[in-house]
């Protein structure tokens, strides 16, 4: 096993102390393997040589030219310095700055009179054109010829950048990586041999020095296609492998019984179901009815009726003897869940109580603030089997809690949901439950088959009869302030409609200091920058509503750090129509469902993510009149945030959105989120542009994953796994 020992070398025996503990510190690389895997974010050309007259602004240039002067000038009381050289080339002139410690080599080597070849990306300073910090090469003019050979090989160079840090610039990395890469030749290559003729991939060694040292753009693009493959393949290997070990495990088989209580539900029903939750039902009782746990994951839109979906798999364990639990991110969602079920399953909620039916069961609620009483009950329903039907905030998982025979998990917004989590949940049951994860964010299809790639996934994408439209308008606040007084009257019309209104926020607002204090410095923040000034907070908006707009309107306020049972009152005052406008933070995005709220206003826009403005839009527009969105924005017509929410405003399609998301905030947050380890470990798979080169990992992995679960045949491939799962997660894949 030698070859893995040269990647596993630690840094600082290479680089020397100080620089190895920026990278660990900073950049998180700690081994030879680390840094060799730590890849260029892009490569600048030196460009093509410039006269000096034609320099094209913001984009790296060469130029060769000669030193006219050079200058060393005192700022900050002598406390800094900075070297400024203007070059000359005939036909115009050019100024250069060094900073700080910069400017010992350059005083000394660009004196007047040489020459020199100059790279760098071309400013504007004082109305004069500059580069600041160029990297230069000397030309010593005795031979014209070779030094034109030397220019042209300097100005024709690819430059690695690497992701770097305030501690240590890309050209320093570039140096240790210079240090480190002859031990790219011991690489272990991951990819089995025939799939990697197969494919025609250059070999693992070489693909290390082409990204690091490329000599031209196919080196670069080879070198790519090869790596982004072992990114996927290595990935999804991991995930075929863990849903083989679930093939293997046992569970109970749920098969639906006629005259159950799901027959009842369904005779009680006062709409038909839409073709898509047909399909995806039958999908799920499919999946029910076998020996081994389902893991699907169920998206759908806000209101494509998931939950309805949901409630009628939970309805078919309790028909076939078991109990499931419905797991919500918060008590909010939690209790409204609970509220939501009971009323579409009436007098079926009622099991064993007074006028309930024969046929119902217990539908019990659990959640950390719950009082004590209330909590024991709710244990002892669990315990024996009493409640068919359990939803709770993940206070589920905690030890005390037993069930009688857990026979299916619901988790509501898997993203909020760690796979830590949904294991201790699997581990209640006498033998591994059936898991359905639902979402409401639409994830593209290449994000579902990464991030969620050991699930199978079904998809709602029709939304149920009677659901209104939703029109959706930018309100440039700063450009046109006219139009937010127009959408406060908006507002006041639907109210004097008879319906209802949200405001959301960023931000709460009592956290930081006195609103009066905050309210003169807000004045003196530069008014032309909507950025500088701290995000519009929901006590302030609700207090200036209250005097000014929105006078005479019953205004309430809605945040997370209220008490849940002054959370809970508002809620279902709003609900019940006892309130016209809640201005609220983010915790209505999701499960608040009112039919009879029907604007929305959402301010300072800019500041949400796309997914997330479609999810808080689809909380209007729920019932039969239409709904109104109005994204408020402060910034700039040209700016990328403006398009954003343009983007929004366009279209109702969260699967559009969601991947315009995902372009503009690049997949690390997506990746990032509540999942450990592997996730992160993208680097240059791009989730959005490689769909193909996923799919068809997918493929080969599960291929190959069939014919030997054990890996026993691919031993480089076993470690390149050990290397991508982190210690926990084999654990985790092998309880499994």
């Amino acid at each position: 096993m030698d070859h893995v020992s040269a990647f596993d070398e630690p840094l600082k025996k290479l680089l020397g102390g100080a620089t190895a503990k920026v990278m660990a510190e900073h950049l998180d690389l700690h081994t030879v393997g680390d840094l060799l895997h730590h890849y260029p974010r892009r490569y600048e050309e030196r460009g093509r040589l410039t006269a000096l007259t034609e320099l094209p602004l913001d984009e790296h240039v060469t130029v060769v030219a000669q030193v006219a002067d050079a200058r060393i000038m005192m700022f900050n009381n002598g406390r800094g310095k900075r070297l400024e050289v203007t070059l000359t080339d005939g036909s115009g002139r050019l100024q250069l700055v060094f900073f700080g410690h910069g400017v010992h080599k350059p005083h000394k080597e660009l004196l007047p009179g040489r020459r020199a070849m100059f790279a760098g990306k071309a400013s504007v300073f004082n109305r004069k054109m500059q580069l600041a910090h160029p990297t230069y090469q000397l030309l010593d003019a005795h031979d014209e010829e070779e030094a034109s050979d030397a220019v042209d090989a300097f100005a024709g160079q690819l430059l690695p950048i690497y992701p770097a840090c305030k501690q240590l610039d890309s050209w320093r990395i570039a140096k240790a990586v210079d240090t480190v890469l002859p031990s790219a030749q011991d690489a272990v290559d991951p990819l089995p041999g025939t799939l990697r003729e197969g494919r025609g991939f250059i070999p693992l060694p070489e693909a290390l020095l082409k990204i690091h040292r490329p000599h031209t753009k196919a080196d670069i693009a080879a070198a790519r296609e090869r790596l982004r493959w072992d990114e996927a393949f290595v990935l999804q290997v991991a995930l075929a492998r863990r849903r083989y070990a679930d093939t293997q495990l046992p569970a109970v088989a749920r098969r639906s019984v006629p005259g159950g209580l799901l027959d009842a539900f369904d005779a009680e029903l006062p709409f038909t179901l839409t073709e898509g939750q047909q399909k995806v039902t039958a999908e799920i009782f499919d999946d029910l009815a076998t020996e081994h746990p389902m893991h699907r994951l169920l998206q759908g839109e806000v209101g494509s009726g998931k939950t309805m979906v949901a409630l009628r798999a939970m309805l078919t364990v309790v028909d076939a003897g078991g109990q499931a639990a419905m797991l919500a991110p918060t008590e909010v969602l939690a209790q409204q869940h609970h509220r939501s079920v009971t009323e579409m399953m009436g007098e079926l909620a009622e099991g064993g109580m007074l006028g309930g039916s024969d046929r119902g069961t217990k539908v019990v609620l659990l959640t950390g603030s719950m009082g004590v009483p209330a909590r024991r009950q709710a244990l002892l329903d669990l315990v024996t089997g009493e409640a068919g039907i359990v939803i709770g905030t993940h206070a589920l998982i905690e030890d005390k809690v037993q069930f009688h025979d857990l026979g299916l998990v619901v988790v509501d917004e898997q993203h909020r949901f760690g796979v830590e989590q949904r294991d201790a949940l699997r581990s209640k049951g006498k033998q591994p439950p059936h898991l359905l994860v639902m979402t409401a964010t639409p994830i593209p299809r290449t994000v579902a088959m990464t991030v969620f790639g050991d699930l199978e996934t079904s998809v709602l994408d029709q939304l149920p009869a009677g659901r209104s439209p939703i029109a959706t308008h930018v309100v440039p606040a700063k450009d046109k302030p006219h139009f937010l007084s127009r959408a406060w009257e908006r507002v006041r019309e639907e109210v004097e409609n008879g319906h209802q209104a949200y405001v959301v926020c960023p931000r709460i607002g009592d956290d930081d200091e006195a609103p009066e204090k905050k309210k003169g410095k807000k004045q003196a923040a530069p008014a032309d920058d909507a950025e500088k000034r701290p995000p519009l907070a929901v006590l302030e908006i609700a207090e200036q509503l209250r005097k000014g707009p929105l006078t005479g309107l019953r205004t309430e306020v809605l945040h997370g750090r209220m008490h849940p049972d002054d959370k809970d009152d508002v809620m279902r005052r709003f609900a019940a129509g006892q309130v016209d406008v809640l201005v609220a933070t983010t915790v209505i995005e999701v499960g608040v469902n009112v039919p009879n709220a029907t604007a929305m206003v959402i301010m300072d826009a800019d500041r949400f993510g796309v997914s997330q403005l479609h999810q808080l839009r689809g909380r209007v527009g729920r019932g039969s009149a239409p709904g109104l969105c109005l994204l408020v924005s402060e910034s700039h017509e040209a700016s990328p945030a403006r398009a954003r929410l343009a983007a929004v405003a366009a279209t109702l399609d969260g699967f559009e959105l969601s991947r315009i998301d995902l372009e503009q905030r690049r997949e690390g947050d997506v990746l990032g989120q509540a999942q450990s380890g592997v996730r992160s470990s993208l680097r240059v798979l791009s989730v959005i542009d490689d769909e193909e080169v996923i799919a068809a990992a997918r493929e080969e992995a599960v291929r190959v994953v069939a014919e030997d679960p054990g890996l026993e045949s691919l031993p480089e491939l076993r470690i390149a796994l050990d290397a991508l799962l982190d210690k926990d997660r084999e654990e985790y894949l092998d309880k499994g």
